[in-house]
């Protein structure tokens, strides 16, 4: 069975253009479309290596570098849609050249202090430097 998405009018199409915002909820690469609008206003969204407006309108063929919850994604349009589509759909509208994201055993551990424990004192400031290899 060929995809819903490029059967119903206004969700999959190839030739037409979507507002960025609306494109990287649409395909999951945001929880939400605010989120997405927020990133583009803080200058996260780089369309062919320009930073653009929430308004911006993308087509199939740009690349789109996106920062978001600590990674960085390059996608390459490959379908536009309007609204948001499922998981297995989503993926079929876009090419990803990003990274891989880092192996969990780099990423450094969180220190965390009991509630009301204070400031910490110098010998915590020192046991915190050494957990996290200063």
């Amino acid at each position: 069975m060929a995809s819903v998405a490029s059967e119903v009018p206004g969700e999959g199409t190839t030739g037409g253009t979507v507002r960025v915002d609306s494109w990287i909820w649409s395909v999951r690469l945001t929880k939400t479309r605010s989120q997405a609008a927020a990133a583009c206003r803080a200058g996260h969204v780089r369309v062919n290596g320009e930073r653009v407006k929430p308004a911006y309108a993308v087509r199939a063929g740009d690349e789109i570098r996106l920062r978001h919850a600590g990674r960085e994604r390059i996608v390459v349009v490959s379908r536009t849609v309007r609204k948001r589509v499922g998981a297995p759909v989503a993926v079929e509208c876009y090419v990803d050249n990003s990274p891989p994201p880092p192996p969990r055993e780099l990423v450094v551990p969180v220190a965390l202090r009991d509630r009301g424990a204070g400031r910490p004192t110098k010998r915590d400031r020192r046991d915190l430097d050494r957990l996290q290899g200063h």
